[in-house]
């Protein structure tokens, strides 16, 4: 996706996968078992699609999930969900790659979704289809185009995942305002939400995808959109997808306090994210001219 925005939106489906499926499916509850969890398949899409040529084919964002059912038997359902963030001729084709493959590894049922995150107002392949000599082949999936969606009926919803496509369609509108209406717009949309009748930490998971998923021109008016979001939710921001962010870090042996170990999470940040330096100093909560410094010494 366009400026390495995958791991907000990993981030998102997997904070929020239940409220994805009550979004989509009105007897989400009747159809599907909650109780026995989800399972995310990311090692197993990967295997699907190895690297071709010594080099990792171009990765989109994607989760495969496996989820239980409550029909009689324990049949469990595969929802392979692809976000879409710029114009891609050959989605279609590959949507329908991922279909078969999917299904020749694990024979299960599989439901598909689209979720186009890009600012095309033609572009929203619904279909794959190929006929040659009396043979064909039609592949639909479900589709959702972010930016067609209506600002009311989301606002309406006390649903996390109809906030986080509020969100989504804000950042996506971002050259259509300046920074200061830009502000106005994330600061009116984030109010209301704490009043929403959810759960608080699926509000802060909402509130952090907000926040790292807008960009501002203005480095300083970052500064002063985490400070007024630090004020209104009155928590810290280390908290949500930023906890992922240094989960991972933590995982790879990395603990913050020294400066050798500081340089390896912000270097993380720079290359994979592609974050502000404001974003990078909240996150990895160093100073902002750390960041720069590295930054700097990367461009050497």
């Amino acid at each position: 996706m366009k400026r390495n925005d995958d791991i907000l939106w990993k981030g998102a489906l997997e904070d929020l996968f239940d409220d994805f499926l009550r979004f989509f499916y009105a007897d989400a509850e009747e159809l599907f078992d909650f109780e026995k969890g989800f399972q995310y398949l990311d090692k197993e899409l990967d295997q699907l699609f190895p690297p071709e040529g010594g080099n990792y084919a171009p990765r989109y964002v994607d989760k495969l999930v496996r989820l239980f059912t409550r029909g009689g038997t324990e049949e469990w359902v595969l929802i392979h969900v692809e976000v879409q963030g710029y114009t891609d001729h050959d989605f279609a084709k590959r949507m329908f790659q991922y279909y078969y493959r999917i299904l020749d590894q694990y024979d299960k049922p599989i439901t598909a979704f689209a979720i186009f995150a890009d600012t095309g107002i033609k572009f929203h392949p619904r279909f794959y289809e190929r006929e040659f000599l009396g043979t064909r082949v039609f592949y639909k999936y479900n589709t959702f185009k972010i930016i067609d969606q209506d600002n009311d009926v989301l606002e309406a919803s006390n649903n996390p995942f109809a906030m986080a496509l509020l969100s989504a369609k804000l950042a996506i509108s971002r050259n259509l305002f300046n920074d200061q209406q830009l502000f106005d717009l994330a600061y009116d949309l984030a109010k209301p939400l704490l009043g929403k009748k959810m759960p608080k930490d699926k509000i802060r998971k909402v509130m952090s995808f907000l926040r790292y998923y807008l960009r501002f021109e203005n480095p300083e008016m970052f500064v002063k959109f985490e400070e007024e979001m630090a004020v209104l939710t009155q928590k810290n921001i280390t908290m949500g997808i930023e906890e992922l962010l240094l989960d991972r870090a933590e995982k790879q042996g990395i603990e913050k306090g020294r400066e050798e170990e500081q340089t390896k999470v912000v270097t993380n940040l720079i290359v994979q994210l592609g974050l502000s330096d404001e974003q990078i100093s909240a996150i990895a909560e160093v100073p902002v001219d750390f960041v720069k410094a590295i930054r700097r010494g990367l461009k050497k």
